[in-house]
């Protein structure tokens, strides 16, 4: 084997790779954040009275879940594209991901208000409470106990789709760097190395710090 490995041009680069990491962490927060509320929509629309709203909910969770993720952002992305709207790369990745959030954690929201008991329902209105008082105060807080972890485990898989946003033209995430430097360098072993430990330790240190935070929150 003749290849000489070259560490030192990685080192130079990482203050850029650092920054494609926030970038990573930024994206993957942007799909959670957006992907809750959706998916707490779905959950709803699928045990609704509505026949359209129910076929809603089930068609997009059977889309997120059965088809590729690299699927549902080229058709963001180069599918929106071709009918005249033009979505850029960080917005397509974005939305890509955040719909097939959506459609896992809806599974996970719908299960969770399933097991929640409806005496606590009927209590909290016989005191006054409105139905959204109640979904708010008495409902969410306990269904956010049971979701609490799914959510972390879609945070893990959203950083490491986010490295999809290559094939889409983004260049600031962490993947997009390492793939600039590998086409400017030929360094092919060493960025990609280091990139994939990067995305196991952040994927470790969500881990880890959501594992604290469960224990801080439900210690009881």
């Amino acid at each position: 084997m003749n290849y000489v490995f070259q560490w030192g041009i990685v080192t130079h680069a990482l203050p850029q790779l650092f920054s494609g990491v926030l970038n990573t962490l930024a994206i993957a927060l942007a799909t959670i954040v957006l992907g809750i509320p959706l998916s707490i929509a779905l959950a709803s629309a699928r045990d609704s009275k509505n026949a359209a709203l129910r076929g809603l909910s089930m068609g997009w969770v059977e889309i997120a879940r059965n088809t590729p993720a690299l699927f549902q952002i080229y058709m963001v992305y180069f599918g929106l594209g071709s009918l005249g709207l033009r979505v850029d790369s960080m917005p397509a990745l974005i939305a890509g991901i955040t719909f097939n959030n959506a459609g896992y954690l809806a599974e996970a929201f719908r299960s969770a208000m399933r097991v929640f008991p409806e005496t606590q329902i009927r209590a909290a209105r016989s005191l006054g409470m409105t139905g959204p008082q109640v979904f708010w105060y008495i409902k969410l807080p306990q269904v956010m106990r049971v979701v609490f972890y799914p959510i972390t485990n879609q945070l893990v898989w959203a950083i490491l789709m986010s490295s999809l946003g290559v094939v889409v033209g983004l260049t600031n995430d962490l993947m997009g760097v390492t793939q600039n430097f590998n086409v400017r360098t030929f360094r092919t072993f060493e960025f990609f190395a280091v990139a994939g430990a990067m995305y196991y330790l952040l994927a470790k240190l969500v881990t880890v710090s959501a594992r604290l935070l469960g224990n801080r929150l439900f210690r009881y």
